[in-house]
């Protein structure tokens, strides 16, 4: 296809990137000769293979990229790189399926968490590290890594950029080159990372533990290196540590960009999502606690709080770790959990759902509805903040939200027509199209999702992509108009 060709090139850069990726892993598999040395070794050369084999066949084609062009480059790239990333498990777990290992590779790169796999305490460390590490990745988004590399060789990145950054973000420049807004995001990102890295260790965790868990911490995946997730510690300092880098990691990086830029923490009270945020999330763990404590859940209400409010933040932030399991909760705890993690995190963090800014508008609209049912005539204007927010953005997120329900709807009926339970099921499409991990049922936090089969992780699998893209991108990919002249 002619559309293809002026985005094989920088595909193949995205790709070679990646595979440079490998290295870390790679040089941690030959130092502790943990097992993993082949795998790694063949996987990165297949990888930056690869890469050069895509940038050879597109390096004819090269000029400034296009909408279309940027679009389909997102899809591309979210969808290729899995296939990449599942070449070390493949390999070194040659009984895991090709369904399985792809599952497992976009979980980690689209930060879901959900993972297949058990005997993690046994797996190799470069395994455990190479999970964790496409969390880190895939959590700020590997286009917005790249785009700061690209105008240094000569092709511009603003599409891609605007594509893979969700509404408002789209619009906004921090800086006035697109390559600095992508190196501003991840040096906050990077310093974020390593503050979270020397907590965890200065609490108790091995370096490489804490390496692997400030991965997924940053990201909001869910990839832990034990198969008890952060329960295997039982540390309170630690759960408050991870509680609080999860929250910051779901309030907006820009805003975050911001105040290290202009050095004034005023920035964050300006923020009109992060009162909305913190708000909800917290309010929801304190009275999670009251109700588990009130129905003898748990013996005294400081266990319940520290239970509740843990694993409150870890869902509705989509970070997905556990420290207890949450599904013998009432049903009532589990299903607000699930609530919280579709919409809860900030537009611009790297957390799932369709962020706290479309559900602040859902909420607007709806009361500007009731006032105009009052008020038939009267012009109501809708603030977010400072700013008046124009009605095609309110018409957009609209749309945006009727898309969001039928996905979940129409794949949870799918999974529910291959014979899972309609509780696996919704729950498994909602935690997965949330880039959440844990779900109920079946695919609980105390469980894995090996119980599903090839079909139904393939499901869940197009259910993490779609939620990663925000729908629109994937979808937009999908219809015939958008290969038309």
């Amino acid at each position: 296809m002619p559309r293809l060709f002026p985005i094989l090139h920088v595909l193949g850069m995205i790709v070679l990137v990646f595979g440079l990726s490998m290295l870390a892993p790679l040089l941690l598999a030959e130092l502790t000769h943990d097992g993993a040395q082949l795998a790694f070794d063949e996987a990165a050369f297949l990888t930056i293979g690869g890469g050069l084999l895509l940038w050879l066949a597109g390096r004819h084609w090269r000029r400034e990229l296009k909408t279309r062009d940027g679009i389909l480059l997102v899809v591309l790239s979210w969808t290729l790189l899995p296939v990449f990333a599942a070449l070390p498990l493949l390999i070194h777990m040659p009984d895991l399926s090709l369904a399985d290992a792809y599952f497992e590779a976009m979980s980690g790169l689209t930060a879901t968490g959900a993972t297949v796999l058990s005997g993690l305490d046994e797996l190799p460390n470069s395994i455990n590290l190479w999970r964790a590490q496409l969390h880190w990745i895939g959590g700020l988004g590997v286009i917005v890594l790249v785009t700061a590399v690209l105008p240094l060789l000569g092709i511009g990145g603003r599409q891609m950029f605007k594509t893979e950054t969700p509404t408002p973000m789209k619009d906004q420049k921090l800086t006035p080159r697109m390559a600095e807004t992508a190196k501003g995001l991840w040096a906050v990102y990077v310093l974020l990372t390593a503050a979270c890295i020397l907590v965890l260790w200065v609490l108790g965790m091995s370096w490489f533990d804490a390496v692997v868990h400030a991965f997924s911490v940053l990201g909001l995946g869910g990839f832990s290196s034990h198969d008890a997730s952060l329960g295997y510690f039982d540390s309170l300092p630690l759960e408050i540590a991870v509680g609080f880098f999860a929250l910051v990691a779901g309030i907006n990086f820009a805003t975050h960009f911001a105040v290290l830029r202009g050095r004034r923490i005023s920035f964050y009270r300006h923020d009109p999502e992060i009162r909305w945020f913190l708000g909800i999330v917290l309010a929801s763990g304190v009275i999670l606690a009251v109700f588990l404590w009130s129905r003898d859940v748990f013996l005294d209400f400081p266990s319940a709080l520290r239970y509740s409010l843990f694993n409150t933040i870890s869902v509705a932030t989509t970070l997905g770790f556990s420290t207890t399991d949450y599904g013998h909760w009432p049903f009532f705890a589990g299903l607000w959990l699930m609530f919280l993690c579709s919409f809860s995190t900030s537009a611009g963090s790297t957390g799932g759902g369709i962020k706290m800014m479309r559900a602040v508008l859902l909420y607007k609209q709806v009361y500007r509805e009731l006032k105009k049912l009052i008020h038939p005539h009267a012009r109501i204007p809708m603030h977010l903040g400072e700013q008046i927010v124009p009605n095609k953005i309110v018409y957009a997120v609209l749309a945006f939200l009727f898309i969001y329900v039928a996905s979940i709807v129409s794949l949870s009926f799918v999974l529910s027509f291959t014979g899972l339970d309609v509780l696996t099921s919704f729950s498994a499409i909602v935690a997965c199209i949330n880039n959440t991990g844990p779900g109920l049922g079946e695919v609980g936090p105390a469980h894995t999702y090996a119980v599903l089969n090839d079909f139904q992780t393939t499901v869940c699998s197009f259910a993490m992509l779609l939620g990663r893209l925000e729908l629109f991108t994937l979808l937009v990919v999908l219809t015939p108009a958008f290969w038309r002249k």
